[in-house]
């Protein structure tokens, strides 16, 4: 049997696609969230009793956690004993049945359990398999538990997050975690078309430190040109000037004048058009070299009004701007509405909830409507019975031997 008798597809180009889901935390979880959006069937394998960890993360909407359901809608839970061998078995069997298996254990623990890439791949030359690690197997931190406060910290992201003589600060987003996420999806999506030509299927690995590093992008190449390490700029940008927040007379404003039009621009917003032809602030290195000359100048003139007079203003001269706004103004705001990026889903125990869709579209299209988080164990049943082909008497053998466990 297939997951189509379990359940239709989802529409999306991965529709059809089948994913078995061994991660937990964020990394991967939110790695098969983003694929489900895409239209691919998740199977979330979760152990008994507690389950993924971020269940019991407070704060909670009814049973659920705020972190559960931030990365796991549309999903099935099957919850099972990977200490068994029953538990193994049933892994075993819905591993050849899928496109996708995802893990995120440190190194050697899938192998250990029997359900490494090279285990499964002897029956199942086409499966795609990919491993998230904090560091990878080669790394002399491999053995060491990873989290993306430690992966901030051992990128160098830290130490330029902050203000000028501020303690170094991790990132408000677990961008730690969100990159290894990312470039698994590349790595992934790349695999599948790779085995839609060839047939066969590949091990991708992926590292959380090596995914921060490689997004360094230019801060890496500053110090490979000057041999310096970048120093923290705060919301400053380290090579471009005017670039980061400005004090208002009620609050602050970001101004981003990444080209001189913009530079020419922001100068005439000020009514300070002498500024264009200064020797000091004419280009891009002058104004680099006399930033502390002219960003006082800058702000003396932005208090003298409000932040809304000047966001008005920015605007109307075409210089890019915004306001700094919480999460709860961020979520609530007019472009966030108008491309549906929040959804009500309603939860059996739950109730109704809120949630944040995929930001993907295809030929306009919002992804589909998503389906609620699942309880540990919800699918297990459904799963076995119709994925897998047991019968009621062997399921429930099985739940009474601690192999597999249900919800609550």
């Amino acid at each position: 049997m297939t997951m189509q008798n379990q359940t239709e597809h989802r529409s999306g180009p991965l529709s059809g696609v089948k994913v078995l889901d061994f991660s937990r935390i964020l990394s991967g979880p939110y790695a098969s969230m983003v694929l489900s959006d895409l239209g691919a069937d998740i199977i979330k394998v979760e152990p008994i009793e507690k389950g993924d960890e971020t269940r019991n993360f407070p704060p909670f909407h009814g049973p659920l956690s705020h972190y559960f359901i931030a990365l796991n809608r549309n999903k099935k839970s099957i919850s099972l004993d990977l200490k068994s061998e029953q538990g193994i078995e049933i892994a075993k069997k819905l591993a050849a049945q899928s496109d996708i298996v995802l893990e995120n254990f440190r190194p050697g623990v899938m192998d250990r359990l029997g359900l490494g890439y090279e285990t499964l791949k002897k029956d199942h030359p086409g499966l795609i398999y990919c491993s998230i690690t904090g560091f990878g197997k080669n790394s002399p931190h491999g053995n060491k538990p990873a989290f993306d406060i430690v992966a901030q910290a051992l990128s160098g992201v830290m130490s330029i997050n902050r203000e000028p003589g501020q303690a170094p600060n991790k990132l408000g987003l677990p961008l730690g975690d969100m990159a290894g996420s990312i470039f698994s999806l590349f790595g992934v999506l790349a695999a599948l078309h790779e085995r839609n030509q060839t047939g066969h299927g590949r091990h991708v690995e992926i590292a959380m430190l090596d995914s921060l590093i490689a997004m360094q992008g230019y801060l890496s190449q500053i110090y490979f040109v000057s041999g310096k390490s970048p120093e923290p700029v705060g919301t400053r940008h380290p090579s471009i000037v005017p670039y980061g927040s400005f004090p208002t007379s009620d609050g602050y404003v970001i101004v981003a004048c990444l080209t001189e039009r913009f530079w020419h621009n922001f100068a005439r917003c000020l009514d300070r058009e002498d500024l264009i032809t200064d020797p000091r602030f004419a280009l891009y290195q002058d104004r680099l070299t006399n930033r502390d000359e002219l960003e006082p100048v800058i702000c003396t003139r932005m208090q003298e009004h409000s932040t809304d007079y000047w966001l008005d203003r920015l605007s109307e001269f075409d210089v890019p701007n915004a306001p700094i706004l919480s999460i709860g103004d961020a979520l609530d705001q007019e472009h966030v509405i108008r491309h549906e990026l929040i959804e009500t889903v309603t939860h059996p125990v739950a109730g109704d909830m809120r949630v944040v869709r995929g930001p993907i579209r295809f030929d306009g299209q919002s992804p589909d409507k998503s389906t609620p988080p699942a309880l540990l164990g919800e699918h297990t049943s459904d799963i076995l019975k119709n994925t897998l082909g047991y019968n009621d008497s062997e399921i429930e053998k099985m739940i009474a031997t601690g192999a597999v466990a249900g919800s609550n």
